[in-house]
């Protein structure tokens, strides 16, 4: 069963609202096994409303349609679906004294408008609000002999949740009379871009295409790593995830290490629970990130057990006095592998790694922009790496972040440590 999803409001056009909505409901028909291939934003205008709503049923078994449903001028959805469906809209009076009741359990005066919330097109059901005052609807209606239907919930996401949750599931399921689940895994890789992981899983992509279950796409995420989504398809939970289980490791096979998590997983949780397991605490020496990766690490919870602190030592002489760098280039392996060693020190950690680069405009100590020198000691090892990052400064920060991180990830997996 083919269910889309169109979201209606200017703001969102316009950029002042960011969609939310269409993703989760597109993530929740996917988890319910419902085929979802076509998403839409239409504003504030009754005959755009319309005709969107007809491409939409003429390919659809059914279509969502999320926001429009308040009390203003512009929320013109119940009027959009009476137009498609041929009938007029009605007052139904126990909705109108629902939203009298809710207005004055609040304490507040009802402007007439919000009873506009109460009027229904003809042969639609309704879905009882329960969070706010406008309710939800049921449209059943025929497109050229095929029986289809509307739903419409308001653009609250709270609200629309509760509807999607308790009342039309539900109803796609006991319409479409099939169980089925749809499935899927994330592998978050790191070290390759996006065209070279692709030729390299060239012949699995292949074997995919001829089986056609599951699925396999790639999303390039900037400093977040190339993520590789396999999609499966079964009857049941449980088969759906077997068969991402065997695509999984046969990804796995030709990518191998530069897998570094999946689904939830970034490298900043990954690299901590290595440290958590091997019983190690991490001290950071940040020069061209300026903190950020502290900020990551610290924005996982429970890093405590783990993180004993960074030092931001941006200027030369911080360098010099607090970490005990030589005089001399601040750029460097060398640097690095100083500034590594000195934050092990000062912070009391078994694991110390630093980060010293040129993010631009100009080169420094004769290191092109984009030059990054990362430290690493463990114990009393010291391994260093010169690496070159793309983009402007703040790309080139950000990515030198996770980079630095994976080579710590990286070292510790080679060593055993």
């Amino acid at each position: 069963m083919r269910v889309d999803v169109v979201a209606i409001g200017t703001e969102l056009l316009l950029g002042q609202i960011v969609d939310t909505n269409s993703s989760w409901i597109g993530e929740q028909l996917a988890a319910h096994g419902f085929d979802s291939l076509l998403q839409m934003k239409v504003g504030d205008n009754l005959a755009r409303v319309e005709a969107v709503l007809h491409r939409a049923l003429a390919d659809a078994d059914a279509v969502i349609i999320c926001g429009g449903l308040g009390p203003t001028h512009d929320d013109l959805t119940r009027d959009a679906i009476a137009s498609v469906m041929g009938v007029q809209l009605q007052m139904q009076q126990d909705i109108a004294d629902r939203i009298r009741e809710m207005f004055a359990t609040r304490g507040r005066t009802m402007s007439d408008n919000n009873l506009r919330q109460a009027m229904v097109p003809e042969g639609a059901a309704v879905i009882v609000q329960t969070r706010g005052t406008a309710p939800g609807l049921i449209c059943p209606l025929m497109v050229n002999g095929v029986a289809k239907v509307l739903y419409a919930v308001p653009g609250v996401p709270h609200e629309m949740k509760d509807m999607l949750e308790r009342a039309i599931l539900p109803d796609l399921h006991q319409r479409s009379g099939v169980a089925a689940v749809i499935a899927s895994r994330t592998l978050r890789t790191w070290g390759e871009s996006e065209s070279g992981l692709n030729e390299r899983l060239d012949p699995i992509i292949a074997e995919l295409d001829a089986v056609g279950n599951p699925t396999l796409a790639f999303l390039a995420s900037g400093w977040e790593g190339i993520k590789v989504r396999l999609t499966a398809k079964a009857a049941t939970d449980q088969a759906a995830h077997e068969l991402l289980d065997v695509w999984d490791a046969r990804v796995r096979a030709v990518v191998g290490s530069q897998v570094f998590g999946r689904d939830g997983d970034t490298m900043e949780s990954v690299v901590l629970q290595m440290l958590r397991e091997r019983g190690l605490t991490l001290g950071l020496a940040e020069s061209v990130t300026g903190g950020l990766v502290g900020a990551r690490i610290t924005g996982i919870a429970g890093a405590s057990d783990v993180f004993r602190g960074g030092i931001v030592s941006y200027a030369s002489e911080v360098k010099f006095d607090l970490l005990g760098v030589p005089e001399g280039p601040v750029v460097s392996e060398a640097a690095a592998a100083a500034m590594a060693v000195g934050a092990q020190r000062a912070l009391g950690a078994s694991v110390g790694l630093a980060l010293t680069g040129v993010a631009g405009p100009a080169e420094q100590d004769g290191m092109p922009v984009g030059t990054l020198c990362v430290g690493l000691a463990i114990g009393d090892a010291v391994h260093t790496a010169t690496l070159r990052m793309p983009g402007q400064r703040e790309q080139m920060r950000q990515m030198s972040v996770i980079t630095a991180l994976d080579f710590l990830r990286r070292t510790l997996s080679a060593s055993g440590a």
